[in-house]
């Protein structure tokens, strides 16, 4: 799964006049799609919220409201979890069903997202503005990769025997921890929807999820798919709702045992200080990035420059993973700022449902407003705006993707997570400053190095304070890989086989036995 990159069929990548004649060719988005899922999905049934209150979501591309959904508050995540422990109690169907019939009902439901491919990323574009073809290739090739690989692992989870001193036998039980809350944003809602529920009921765990209020509809077509694949009752649990009272709510549950959130440093910390303050559940935390990517004079400039591009404007630059903060080595900065601008004016910003649109656009006015007020700053401090900077057109959050040069370390553009389609383009002289500077941020998540030089590059990848750091590319995330940061981009890892580790305890069980045998 390499998000930077929408795998068309390969007939066709190679050939871009001949992808835009072939359009028929490629999947189209569900017309005149009815949107049937509106209520909370608690207990595999579809429930008003106890208060009555619903919440509105709305189309960014437009500023239209698209429909209501159910508003949970404290009272439903109580309803929630209390299904959530019932369905984990021992002697519960979840609780003794075999773990490779877990892995069936998991790898069921990735059927049935498979099945819904063109509805599902219909609903993820209408809802959170991207462009329908990442939704299809990027977001749902994405979801069912990883419904998959962790249906596979549901049987291969084991504690190990270990030779004590002692007449004893002891071994280690790998055991799920509970019921896990888990909070996710508005920038992958479907996607990060499937990186929270799999490896959780793939341990054995049940869920209780709440989908950021700007975009529950596709969580909530899921409570649908996953009641038809046939898990049972209460096995995962769908709580549309604000942070400061759904989201609050759970992160202080006193019956939940894990949370996962995945979303902003700032409410990280509120998050954490809650599940301290409550039963100190178990915490996993992917937060946000201010991540460099550093290009030297060695490495092929048109790659890099692509690579560059992607690795900041892809999904209208709302990744915690953007590569915003760009090193490039002095003997190619000049260019290398050219060609970047070149290719940002030719980024083609529009409707989502145009298979032509590269960038749709952001998530609210809120966040538009934020990201015009950091280029403004970038403006008032002294770098130099390239291209962009402005809103685009009448209607929904559109801005020209924007490129600044001359950035200075200490900028806030060069400081703070922009999450917009603005690139910053740093001048570096030496490996060593560049490390030094590179590292010099609050963050940790990723960090990305272009070199035809692989001494070089190895030394630099050891050196980055990162959870990620790719040589020779940009967004190349996978589902077998692990993901997390360093420092605040947060703590635990999601995906791949060590993310299977924030979701077990583990148990030591000593047996006094009459006489031990080597």
């Amino acid at each position: 799964m390499t998000s930077s990159e929408i795998e068309f069929p390969s007939e066709l990548k190679a050939d871009p006049p001949a992808l835009i004649a072939s359009l028929h060719l490629l999947p189209s988005p569900t017309s005149n799609l009815e949107i049937k899922h509106t209520k909370l999905f608690i207990n595999n049934e579809w429930h008003h919220s106890a208060s009555g209150k619903t919440l509105s979501t709305y189309n960014p591309s437009t500023g239209e409201k698209i429909c209501d959904v159910q508003e949970a508050d404290k009272a439903d995540v109580d309803k929630a979890v209390q299904a959530a422990r019932l369905a984990f109690s021992p002697g519960s169907v979840w609780r003794r069903m075999d773990a490779s019939e877990r892995g069936r009902l998991i790898d069921k439901l990735a059927d049935l997202v498979d099945r819904d491919r063109p509805q599902l990323a219909t609903l993820e574009s209408l809802d959170s503005g991207k462009p329908f073809l990442q939704a299809y290739y990027v977001d749902l090739q994405g979801v069912i990769k990883t419904l998959r690989y962790f249906a596979g692992w549901t049987d291969k989870i084991h504690g190990k025997t270990i030779p004590v001193d002692g007449d004893y036998f002891t071994f280690t039980r790998h055991e799920p921890i509970g019921v896990c809350g888990q909070i996710i944003p508005w920038n992958f809602p479907l996607l990060m929807f499937a990186w929270k529920i799999a490896p959780a009921l793939c341990c054995g765990n049940t869920v209780v999820i709440k989908p950021a209020e700007q975009t529950p509809l596709t969580a909530l077509y899921m409570g649908a798919l996953i009641k038809e694949a046939g898990f049972p009752p209460g096995a995962v649990n769908i709580l549309p709702g604000f942070g400061s009272t759904a989201g609050a709510a759970i992160a202080s549950h006193m019956d939940i045992d894990k949370i996962a959130f995945t979303g902003s440093t700032e409410v990280g910390k509120l998050i954490q200080e809650a599940a301290g303050r409550s039963n100190l559940k178990r915490v996993t935390l992917e937060l946000g990035g201010k991540s460099p990517n550093i290009i030297f004079a060695d490495a092929d400039l048109d790659y890099a420059v692509e690579q560059a591009h992607q690795g900041v404007f892809f999904n209208q630059g709302q990744c915690c993973t953007a590569g915003s903060r760009i090193y490039v080595e002095e003997p190619i900065y000049e260019e290398f700022v050219q060609k970047s601008t070149e290719r940002a004016q030719r980024r083609t910003v529009g409707n989502p449902f145009d298979p032509a649109t590269e960038q749709g656009p952001q998530i609210d006015k809120l966040q538009c407003d934020k990201v015009l007020e950091l280029v403004l700053s970038g403006i008032t401090e002294g770098a130099k705006l390239e291209c962009g900077g402005k809103s685009l057109g009448k209607k929904g959050f559109f801005i020209e993707p924007t490129v600044f040069s001359n950035v200075m370390d200490d900028m806030r553009i060069a400081k703070e997570e922009i999450f917009g389609p603005v690139q910053l383009i740093i001048k570096f002289k030496t490996m060593e400053e560049v490390v030094e500077r590179a590292n010099n941020s609050q963050f940790g998540l990723v960090a990305a190095v272009f070199t035809k030089d692989i001494d070089k590059a190895l030394t630099v990848s050891a050196a980055m304070q990162a959870g990620t750091v790719w040589i020779n590319c940009y967004n190349a995330l996978n589902v077998q890989s692990p993901f997390g940061g360093f420092k605040m981009s947060g703590n635990g890892r999601e995906m791949g086989e060590y993310g299977l580790k924030e979701y077990t305890e583990i148990k030591t069980v000593t047996v006094k036995i009459q006489q031990k045998n080597s």
